[in-house]
């Protein structure tokens, strides 16, 4: 019996065992360094009130993990509280479960995200349509039309990601919803960052494609299987938030016989030749016959025998940290001028994107909006996560939880979110490592790459695991091609490194898929390439 150990108890290190174990002949034990599963796709218990860790909305492009993820949790069959008190009518799942009655539920939720920039609502993406039109005035919409056919007409060389967003979307349009924002989360101005990022997070966005789509949803038709549509309009999302998913799979993995075990920090990796032999956390041994690690690179490598220059390479790779701040309010000072109805006539949005340059917060949870059971009282009150990006260390993650709180209740009422007086609880959270970055020495990214998979029962996977923006699919994805990889007995690592290389947006789906009716195809929007999605 082959024993695998999984270093990290996120998305791709559930999924590998998960998969191993199902169907395969192995031992496999887990490794989480923390008190709890699901890394950032985690679910944070406060005073009755869940938080997401970032948002996560459950949809593929890939059929196999939505079947995966329905399998364990049943989509939705019957309205939820909310859907029930403001009558909204869904295409719920025939056999699908109550939720109601069952906390075992995928529910399916109405897509709406927006772009906050000077006090004013913006679509996500951005259209070109009166609210537009009104929010940017005459003289700014004519200027982006203008900046716009210029840099048709004078392509930039695309050495860097301002380039790459100013070919793509005008000068005007790119300093307005993209470069203070990008240099607000990376920390680094848009020219210093490689073009690469935009390929990854941009694939094959343009003014054009933005306009192809919004032309085909007026005229109501269809375009062919290879173009890039309407962003989707619903999602999946567990009851009590993504968390409750791998708590889910990390009872499964134990029923099925596989260990998990935390507060398990790898410490080192113990080799013979090309084989990884054991896994040392502390004074435990635990000895591979595979080892699967989503643990970050950086780290990976230190508890390795690697040569300096790849310690150096390694060492630089870059990281934005993440802060996100809870806050539970009795109201919002928002307004909904939508048409769709929400509990206390709150604003819809999932996700509030704030471009502003005059705020440090990068991007507003509604978790109401996301799942009414995520609040204690959806009704009465509004549960909101505020979102900064940072570096481990630095002034702001220094902070202690009331100065943060302080800082962010300070922003939101600036901004004109909230009014004196309307926090009623509060909750900080910090993660390290969130968001792997394209810069420094990432460029010689491959030749860590050659070193990690020189051992042949080496697998990385997931996010921190390929030092990739993976989203939480794609994360699955790798961890699905390590399995598979390890049950037919293969060394290669083609497959698993392969995941999430397509030159199609993670979001877009294509025409001849099934089931449309729930999750549809997508372009990425103005604002999105530099934003963190998953």
């Amino acid at each position: 019996m082959k024993k695998i150990v999984i270093i990290g108890g996120g998305p791709a290190g559930l999924t590998a065992a998960y998969e191993l174990l199902k169907d395969g002949d192995c031992q496999v034990t887990v490794l989480e360094a923390s008190n709890t599963l699901g890394g950032i796709s985690r679910t944070v218990r406060h005073n009755g009130n869940r938080m997401d860790i970032g948002g996560h909305r459950f949809f593929s492009k890939d059929e196999r993990i939505m079947k995966w993820w329905s399998d364990l949790m049943p989509v939705q069959g019957k309205p939820s509280f909310d859907d029930k008190v403001l009558g909204h009518e869904k295409a719920f799942e025939k056999s699908g479960s109550d939720p109601e009655r069952e906390d075992n539920v995928m529910l399916l939720r109405d897509r709406v995200s927006r772009i906050y920039y000077k006090k004013a609502f913006f679509d996500y993406p951005v259209t070109m349509n009166m609210n537009t039109i009104k929010n940017m005035g005459l003289l700014t919409t004519a200027r982006a039309g203008l900046s716009y056919l210029y840099s048709c007409v004078h392509t930039l060389p695309e050495d860097n990601l301002e380039s790459f967003y100013i070919n793509r979307f005008g000068k005007v349009l790119y300093s307005m919803f993209f470069e203070g924002y990008t240099e607000k989360l990376w920390g680094r101005h848009p020219r210093e960052i490689s073009a690469e990022w935009g390929a990854q997070r941009v694939k094959g966005l343009s003014i054009t494609a933005i306009v192809k789509d919004m032309l085909t949803k007026l005229k109501g038709t269809k375009t062919n299987d290879n173009a890039e549509t309407s962003l989707i309009e619903q999602f999946w999302y567990p009851k009590y938030g993504p968390g409750q998913l791998w708590e889910l799979v990390g009872r499964r993995i134990t029923e099925m016989g596989g260990s998990i075990l935390y507060g398990r920090e790898v410490t080192e990796l113990v080799t013979d030749g090309e084989k990884i032999k054991a896994v040392k956390c502390g004074d435990e041994e635990f000895y591979a016959d595979e080892v699967i690690s989503s643990m970050p690179v950086k780290d990976l490598v230190k508890v390795m025998n690697a040569p300096d220059d790849i310690k150096r390479i390694a060492e630089g790779l870059p990281y934005r940290d993440f802060v996100t701040v809870g806050l539970l309010v009795n109201k919002l000072k928002l307004k909904n001028k939508t048409d769709k109805r929400t509990l206390g006539n709150i604003v819809p949005d999932c996700w509030i994107y704030v471009q502003d340059k005059g705020v440090k917060l990068g991007r507003i949870q509604i978790f109401n909006n996301w799942s009414p059971y995520m609040v204690a009282d959806p009704v009465g009150t509004v549960w909101i996560g505020l979102e900064y990006f940072c570096a481990e260390g630095d002034e702001f993650w220094s902070m202690t939880e009331k100065e943060c709180v302080a800082f962010a209740v300070k922003e939101l009422r600036k901004m004109g979110v909230i009014g004196k007086n309307a926090v009623l609880d509060s909750h900080r959270e910090r993660v390290r490592k969130a968001y792997p970055a394209y810069f420094d020495t990432y460029a010689e990214f491959d030749e860590v790459r050659k070193f990690l998979d020189s051992y042949e029962n080496l697998w990385c996977v997931g996010r921190n695991g390929q030092h990739r923006y993976n989203n939480m699919d794609h994360s699955m994805m790798t961890a699905i091609k390590a399995a598979e990889a390890i049950k037919c007995g293969s060394v290669s690592k083609a497959a698993v490194w392969n995941v999430n290389t397509e030159k199609e947006y993670h979001e877009q789906r294509s025409d001849n898929r099934k089931n449309d009716k729930v999750i549809s195809k997508t372009p990425v929007s103005v604002g999105a390439g530099a934003l963190p999605v998953r």
